[in-house]
């Protein structure tokens, strides 16, 4: 064996055959190579995303900024809680936070207007994204649904919620539909998403499959008002076919009714 082969060869860094690409996603592509691992940069890069990440589950929600916010805005608003009474049992057991707490449950079942349309926020597992997107979705969605003349409940600001806490407040509002504003699960590329969750009939035991979902609500995502138009449209099929999620899907579209009531 000679001398020379007890020298190894520094690891040197290079870019990755599909920089280029990287220009059209934020997904964790062509990351470059040091050896047999990724440079330093990208290492640090994934920590710190791994972390913001961490940050937007953890974060407390300010349940009680946020209905002040919206009662700013002159909409009515209340406050509830989920049966998960901290943010463990709540990453722990996610049925319990599918329910209203007895407390929220009993301040909800007093007596109050019906409404066709409940509408909820709740936290989910990003408080980030409630607090940064979810005001600026009511803010173009309001007027629309107001526009259609049905009546809409306050907006219910939930803590610790998962996205079938809209079914228990739909059912005991009566109301047909729901939508619920809610956090979604944070990503490596993106910790401020929110998702928009729309159900017929909201009532305890419905499954996903009888939801549509507007996500990837934020910046850099879909843009706010286009997640408004999009929901708006969504209620408004909804109504006019008296269903959603997979049996909306397999329904062809209706004409357009003209404002005689003719088609």
């Amino acid at each position: 064996m000679s001398d020379s082969d007890d020298v190894k060869t520094p690891a040197t860094s290079s870019l990755d055959d599909w920089t280029w690409l990287s220009r059209y996603t934020e997904a964790r592509i062509a990351l470059g190579r040091c050896g047999p691992g990724v440079p330093t940069s990208s290492h640090l890069g994934f920590q710190a995303a791994h972390a913001e990440a961490r940050d937007a589950v953890l974060k407390p929600f300010d349940a009680d900024a946020f209905t002040a916010d919206v009662a700013a805005r002159g909409w009515p608003a209340l406050a509830v809680h989920s049966r998960a009474p901290d943010r463990s049992i709540y990453l722990q057991r996610p049925d319990e936070g599918r329910l209203l707490s007895p407390v929220s449950e009993a301040l909800l079942s007093e007596p109050r207007a019906p409404a066709d349309i409940v509408l909820v926020v709740a936290d989910g597992l990003s408080s980030r994204a409630v607090q940064v997107n979810a005001l600026p979705v009511l803010d173009a969605l309001m007027p629309r649904l107001a526009a259609t003349g049905r009546r809409l409940s306050p907006v219910i600001v939930a803590s610790q919620g998962r996205v079938a806490l809209a079914d228990h407040v739909g059912e005991l509002f009566g109301a047909s539909a729901s939508i619920i504003l809610i956090g979604e699960r944070p990503g490596l590329s993106a910790a401020d998403s929110l998702g928009l969750y729309l159900t017929w009939m909201p009532r305890r035991g419905r499954v996903d499959s009888e939801r549509n979902c507007i996500s990837n609500v934020r910046q850099g995502g879909l843009a706010p008002e286009d997640a408004a138009k999009q929901a708006a449209e969504l209620i408004d099929r909804m109504f006019r076919h008296q269903a959603a999620g997979v049996s909306l899907a397999r329904l062809p579209e209706l004409p357009a009714l003209e404002k005689d009531g003719s088609s």
